[in-house]
């Protein structure tokens, strides 16, 4: 085998995760929070296509409704149905996080590839950057962010972006850097193999574990933070059904039509949690030195 084809010789990391959470003696919360995920997924996707009602027909006659047969998840000071405007937020809230991730993800892989081919001088000055944007709280650079675009869902999304790409840089090029000055890798470099091309065949591809659980991390906290920019007022504007402005339209009503905020919040929190613990999963399965792999 040659240098340049030696990136660590290893079992799928999808396969071990699909063999831990799906195999005999896989725990039980890690299988139940991933299919959890897999329903909260399918209803970003088709939700809106399931609501019983038209989640934004106004209905006066049929204002604070409890939950019951007609309304099972009761209706809004306007008349409008709960459940379907959960139906419909979905998609608002758990596929705006996922873009949120994603996009994060990309540019601090970008820029942490980049600092680390880069000259000493261009690295410091692309670290110093991100440090600059870690020293402030992820909700306070989001909110000032927001507050310069218009308020709407995709100035949530950028602004989060913005705010979760330097977490993803740091780890990323620590670890890039690491690999960079492994044995195997200066072995190649006197061969006369070049920097980039060992960053694509090697360093990348053997930073991808961290980078799938550091991205799992980040989605249960993101869900959390789009909904608490949505109920700050930021978010999409009304009638918008993404979660947390739904909580904020209830919270005139919490002492009498308590459904209306209890609901939206309940989906948030189920959220978090299933994504939480699907993360949780993640680390342990590529990190079992950070809690007990089962």
């Amino acid at each position: 085998m040659t240098i340049d084809n030696a990136p660590f010789d290893r079992v799928s990391f999808v396969g071990v995760l699909s063999r831990r959470l799906f195999g005999r003696g896989g725990p039980v919360v890690d299988r139940l929070a991933l299919v959890m995920v897999g329903i909260l997924l399918v209803l970003a996707v088709v939700g809106p296509w399931l609501a019983p009602h038209d989640p934004y027909a106004v209905d006066p006659i049929a204002s604070l409704e409890p939950p019951g047969a007609a309304y099972w998840l009761g209706t809004d000071d306007t008349g409008r149905d709960v459940l379907s405007r959960l139906l419909a937020g979905a998609p608002l809230t758990i596929l705006s996080a996922v873009a949120v991730v994603v996009g994060s993800t990309i540019i601090g892989v970008f820029v942490a590839s980049v600092a680390t081919l880069a000259p000493r001088w261009l690295d410091d000055a692309l670290m110093r950057c991100t440090e600059i944007f870690l020293s402030i709280p992820s909700l306070v650079l989001a909110l000032g962010l927001t507050a310069v675009l218009r308020p709407s869902l995709t100035s949530i999304i950028i602004a989060m972006v913005m705010a979760l790409w330097p977490a993803t840089a740091r780890i990323t090029r620590n670890i890039l850097r690491e690999t960079m000055t492994s044995a195997y890798v200066e072995a190649a470099k006197i061969m006369g193999v070049s920097r980039l091309r060992l960053m694509l065949r090697h360093a990348l591809p053997n930073s991808l574990d961290a980078i799938y659980v550091h991205a799992s991390m980040e989605l249960s906290g993101t869900i959390v933070m789009i909904s608490g920019l949505a109920f700050l007022g930021v978010g999409a504007p009304p009638p918008s059904a993404d979660w947390g402005s739904m909580i904020a339209q209830g919270q005139d009503f919490i002492t009498t039509a308590w459904w209306i905020s209890l609901f939206p919040g309940l989906a948030i929190t189920v959220a978090a949690l299933a994504f939480g613990l699907v993360g949780g999963a993640i680390r342990r399965i590529n990190d079992p030195t950070s809690g007990r792999a089962q």
